[in-house]
């Protein structure tokens, strides 16, 4: 997938955690994981520019995903004690962290999957491809299909946060 694919799927992921932050009543932190999701939707990419690590090798794995939730946990758990919140705040706002971060590349997987050229999430355990082979990653209409699809579940999200 490209940019805006990438996007409409991390808001698709994005919206029921949207909405069950803001019934909880957390709506900046339903803004902090849009934007970080919207922000770092591309990440798993950076690959193309590192050389040696083939696309879609590493970067686009469970366990990538899971290191990234460990650095946005560690960082949101920083943060917090930083601020002078209390350990059990900072403990929750780092699984918060833990939890956004390893969400947004698990978004960006999703995309990748839905092309021919898959991924392979479980390596190094297996070396297995995954696809559901609908589309290219260059199909305009795709991408930007997922892109209003992504906007119309926030929006959906957003309204029934505010009818409920």
């Amino acid at each position: 997938m490209y940019r805006f694919g990438h996007w409409g799927v991390s808001l698709v992921v994005f919206a029921p955690l949207g909405f069950a932050l803001v019934q909880t009543g957390y709506p900046e932190l339903a803004l902090v994981a849009g934007g970080v999701m919207c922000w770092l939707a591309m990440l798993p990419d950076l690959d193309v520019r590192v050389p040696g690590i083939s696309h879609r090798g590493p970067t686009h794995t469970f366990l990538f995903a899971v290191l990234v939730g460990g650095v946005g946990g560690a960082a949101a758990y920083v943060l917090a004690t930083n601020t002078g919140q209390t350990e059990s705040v900072a403990t929750t706002l780092g699984a918060f962290g833990f939890a956004v971060g390893t969400l947004t590349v698990l978004a960006h997987l999703l995309g990748d999957l839905l092309t021919p050229m898959g991924i392979r999430p479980l390596w190094p355990l297996s070396s297995r491809k995954f696809t559901l082979s609908l589309w290219t990653a260059d199909n305009t209409v795709a991408n930007y299909g997922l892109f209003g699809l992504g906007v119309f579940a926030v929006a959906a999200a957003a309204y029934l946060s505010l009818v409920v």
